[in-house]
């Protein structure tokens, strides 16, 4: 009712399967997972990479305080929201999850070799081929990406991609990025570079190997 009120439209599901059929049936940019109302562990992570496969979409937990000790930093959720929580503060996190991540490449074509990044779609392919990411895997790709040359610290990484106060700390920029180069490197294809003791930056010229790949 009370997102209702904020301009939202939503529906609840009782279980995780629900989830996953409205997902399919509606057109949705986020969901909430009741932390509480789940077993702590295999099926909370379950959920959480079902609704990022089926669809690049937002995640937002809701946590009771106790469970915070126990929140697993690599858990694939864009933020939490501890209970019991004010309205305006969930929909001040909705606004935080859902902002792109650099305005200036809204609806701009990012190619970089073999890589192509189309915002408008939100899509990714390499060669050719979509390359799967979830939600927070393609803001932090394409951010990078829309950047290169400049180099960013973990820090400044969560301020822009998952808004400055995400709880899980710059453990979770290295986790992201090591998910991203899984799916978008290999052999003959390097994007990404590691700026020891500083961060990550996008490659402004690409690898010989990269190159002579195309």
């Amino acid at each position: 009712m009370g997102l209702a009120q904020k301009g939202f439209t939503s529906s609840i599901a009782q279980n995780s399967e629900d989830v996953i059929e409205q997902i399919a049936k509606q057109t949705l940019d986020l969901v909430f997972i009741d932390m509480n109302s789940l077993p702590v562990g295999s099926e909370i992570w379950d959920l959480s990479q079902r609704v990022k496969q089926r669809k690049r979409l937002a995640v937002i937990a809701l946590i009771f305080p106790q469970a915070l000790d126990g929140l697993d930093p690599d858990l694939d959720i864009d933020d939490f929201v501890v209970q019991p929580w004010e309205l305006d503060e969930v929909v001040a996190r909705v606004k935080r999850v859902l902002r792109p991540a650099s305005d200036a490449s809204q609806g701009k074509v990012i190619e970089c070799g073999d890589l192509r990044i189309d915002p408008a779609r939100c899509e990714v392919s390499l060669s050719g081929n979509l390359v799967e990411l979830t939600f927070r895997e393609y803001e932090l790709l394409k951010f990078l990406a829309s950047n290169t040359g400049i180099v960013f610290t973990r820090d400044a990484l969560l301020d822009k991609v998952w808004g400055y106060d995400y709880y899980g700390g710059d453990r979770a920029v290295d986790v992201y990025v090591r998910r991203v180069r899984s799916k978008v490197e290999d052999a003959t294809h390097s994007f990404i570079e590691t700026v020891r003791g500083v961060g990550y930056k996008f490659k402004r010229e690409l690898s010989s190997t990269s190159q002579s790949a195309g």
